[in-house]
């Protein structure tokens, strides 16, 4: 038995986005041959479309690679992919508390960037072994010498030891698996303990449900065993177990220090929590694992349909995609201009972007989406605190003492002579400068405090273009703090448009309600009448920009004569005019919409 833990190596491989983490997980399962070249595609671990497209790993996956090392002996890998992106940390911590060691890739021509930092250090929490692995050594404008400076000076791990390869063309990929074999410990555990399993994500089944994926700490797990999820307190048969290999191969038992799936009838993916503990019902383990919380959206935004006839097709394909994504967060919501909805909070801005782009591929629906908004801290002068994520829950603000909102500490890598437009764009989103450390002679690492609202719309964006793609963001939230919040209206014809409403800094009210007005008044069709589109704080008009009429020259006929006349003229067509202002309708076409949201990206 202990020769069969001994031969198991449980590891992740963590880098920043775009450093050649699909690929190289790619080249190690080819290399294992557990699948035909026939069936093999490029990102094999990727599954989803959106995933292929933007280069990106949303849902982590895991396989099981068989390997004989040049001692001869065989090893069973569990390579536990990992998301790469800022928005998924809690599962990437999930994975990582999962495994034993862990690959870190290194881009040979970017060097160290912020995810990169972040990731080890994550990695270190967990006590992981960490293997540096310098990544398309093949590149014309790779550079090794001052990367391995680098994983020296800024990561503080020995330079000498790290493997290079080039995983696009398949060099040193026997290295990197000699590495994992030698360098990374074997994972410890007694198979005759009571069950302690981990559980790092979950998928559902349209067939079979459920499917959990853990990892066995303690103890064993095999078919007909009734466990239970500590969290949730719920019992269930186990119908099957076993391991991926690309596909699901079923086996008998799983062991200690073994990577699988279960499948329990279990009905939807809300039962089994991302760092829950398993358990048997009739010999439970003392303790839960350690480090389980639930994932807290921290953007939110109203998702409606374009055709008010689409909402049950909404409702039907959010119940669906909550099956796959249990972070996501949904109640109903309803608008005068929008209609019915939902008001959904997200892990962030690409976990947002990924819904979004999942609900109308998977589904082919045409969705229009709210401003997205954070969770606001509202003490009322009563002394009660209220939390607000949606501009129409605003309460009255003379009835308000205090308000607070999440700050972040951003941690921002970028080369020194982009220091001053980096500055000038967190200053502008009333950012606070904490400190700056060269990391080489020419890169430095640039800590700002940051209110998240002024993040979620288009910083990420901003800073790729102020840096020419150079600079890397990180962050993690902080606390709140006190602000002055105002909510910001948009009134058409003197009519309030509640789904353009805003919560805004007092200070950038003005130019947010400017924009909007502007935006507005380039995509509302003239009317026959003239329309008012303005922004106001309460009953303040702060910002005003007006559609002109279409107009018939009804003084065409009066060739000289008296002014009196073309005076009657105007004065009637002046009372037509306002009446049909009275009666008169505006339709806002959904392009309106649209085009307010992306006011930031002017």
């Amino acid at each position: 038995m202990t020769d069969r833990i001994s031969s198991i190596r449980n590891f992740s491989i963590i880098a920043h986005i775009d450093h050649g983490k699909s690929t190289l997980s790619d080249r190690l399962i080819q290399a294992a041959g557990i699948i035909s070249d026939r069936d093999f595609k490029e990102q094999i671990l990727d599954s989803m479309d959106i995933e292929r497209e933007r280069g990106i790993t949303i849902k982590s996956q895991t396989v099981c690679l068989p390997y004989k090392a040049r001692n001869g002996q065989s090893y069973t890998l569990n390579l536990i992919d990992t998301p790469g992106h800022v928005d998924f940390t809690y599962e990437v911590s999930r994975a990582l508390a999962s495994c034993e060691g862990a690959l870190l890739l290194i881009d040979a021509s970017q060097g160290v960037e912020a995810q990169t930092l972040a990731n080890m250090y994550l990695a270190l929490e967990h006590n992981l072994e960490i293997v540096p692995v310098i990544n398309k050594i093949d590149l014309p404008s790779a550079d090794i010498e001052r990367v391995k400076k680098q994983i020296e000076e800024d990561l503080g791990l020995d330079p000498e030891t790290a493997v290079l390869a080039s995983a696009k063309e398949g060099i040193g990929i026997e290295a990197v698996f000699e590495s994992i074999v030698t360098r990374l410990p074997a994972p410890a555990g007694d198979t005759d303990a009571p069950l302690q399993a981990l559980i790092f994500d979950s998928h559902y089944d349209p067939f079979r449900g459920t499917i959990v994926h853990f990892r066995v700490f303690q103890g064993s797990i095999g078919v007909g065993d009734t466990v239970r999820f500590m969290w949730n307190n719920s019992s269930y048969k186990v119908e099957e177990v076993g391991i991926f290999q690309i596909k699901r191969i079923p086996k008998n038992r799983l062991l200690a220090g073994e990577v699988g799936y279960l499948i329990a009838g279990i009905k939807t993916v809300r039962d089994t929590r991302c760092g829950d503990t398993i358990t048997h019902v009739d010999r439970p383990c003392q303790n839960a694992m350690p480090g389980f919380k639930l994932a807290k959206p921290v953007v939110f935004s109203s998702i409606y349909p374009v055709a008010s006839d689409d909402y049950p097709q909404l409702a039907e394909a959010i119940d669906k995609l909550h099956l796959n994504d249990a972070s996501l967060v949904y109640e109903k919501d309803s608008s005068a201009a929008l209609g019915f909805g939902f008001r959904c909070g997200f892990l962030g801005l690409l976990h947002l972007e990924v819904v979004q782009e999942r609900l109308e591929r998977e589904y082919d629906l045409s969705l229009i989406l709210t401003a997205p908004s954070v969770q606001y801290q509202v003490e009322m002068m009563d002394g009660n605190i209220v939390i607000i994520d949606n501009p129409a829950l605003y309460p009255d603000p003379s009835q308000i003492a205090s308000t607070k909102e999440p700050f972040i500490k951003a941690s921002i890598i970028v080369p020194d002579r982009y220091m001053g437009q980096v500055m000038k764009l967190c200053l502008d989103r009333r950012g606070i400068s904490k400190n700056y450390q060269y990391l080489t002679s020419n890169r430095l690492e640039m800590v700002f405090e940051l209110p998240l609202a002024e993040v979620v719309y288009d910083f990420y964006d901003k800073l790729k273009s102020v840096t020419q793609g150079y600079g890397s963001f990180d962050y993690e939230i902080l606390e709140f703090r006190e602000t002055q919040l105002v909510k910001l209206d948009i009134l058409i014809n003197g009519e309030r448009v509640d789904a353009l409403s805003q919560l805004v800094h007092k200070e950038r009210a003005y130019e947010r309600a400017r924009t909007a007005c502007e935006k507005l008044k380039e995509e509302i069709p003239r009317q026959m009448f003239k329309i008012a589109i303005q922004g106001a704080i309460g009953g303040t008009i702060i910002a005003r920009s007006t559609v002109s009429p279409f107009r018939k020259d009804v003084t065409a006929k009066c060739y000289g004569g008296d002014i009196t006349r073309k005076r009657k003229l105007l004065e009637k067509q002046k009372k037509g005019k306002k009446r049909m202002k009275m009666v008169g309708q505006v339709e806002i076409p959904q392009s309106a919409f649209l085009a307010v949201l992306k006011t930031d990206s002017e």
